[in-house]
């Protein structure tokens, strides 16, 4: 779906959630306590949500939200941002992306 893959490449960091998902929340926090303000897109809220979560069911996320894509790139759902998060390999991912002023926190 072209609207997914817009929305997905206009800012570093793009969460697709919905607004009563308590893990969607959670995977923002942590990207906000990490330095970056996430784009987040509340499919449950667009005329066009319910397309939108099949085709990110399509294109290979665990659970269609949270889905986080990362400079444009599908990185998973909450597991597979947690995994990353604790292997190490998050920070590096979303280095370029995070608030300058945050930054000098890390």
């Amino acid at each position: 779906m072209e609207k997914v893959m817009r929305l997905a490449s206009e800012k570093g960091v793009v969460i697709f959630s919905k607004s009563t998902c308590c893990l969607c929340y959670t995977v923002s926090i942590l990207f906000r306590e990490l330095g970056v303000t996430p784009e987040v897109h509340e499919i449950d809220l667009d005329p066009e949500g319910l397309e939108m979560e099949r085709y990110l069911a399509r294109l290979g996320c665990s659970g269609p939200v949270p889905a986080v894509f990362i400079g444009g790139n599908l990185v998973g759902s909450t597991n597979e941002v947690m995994s990353l998060h604790l292997g190490g390999a998050l920070l590096p991912l979303i280095t370029p992306y995070q608030d300058p002023a945050d930054h000098a926190l890390s």
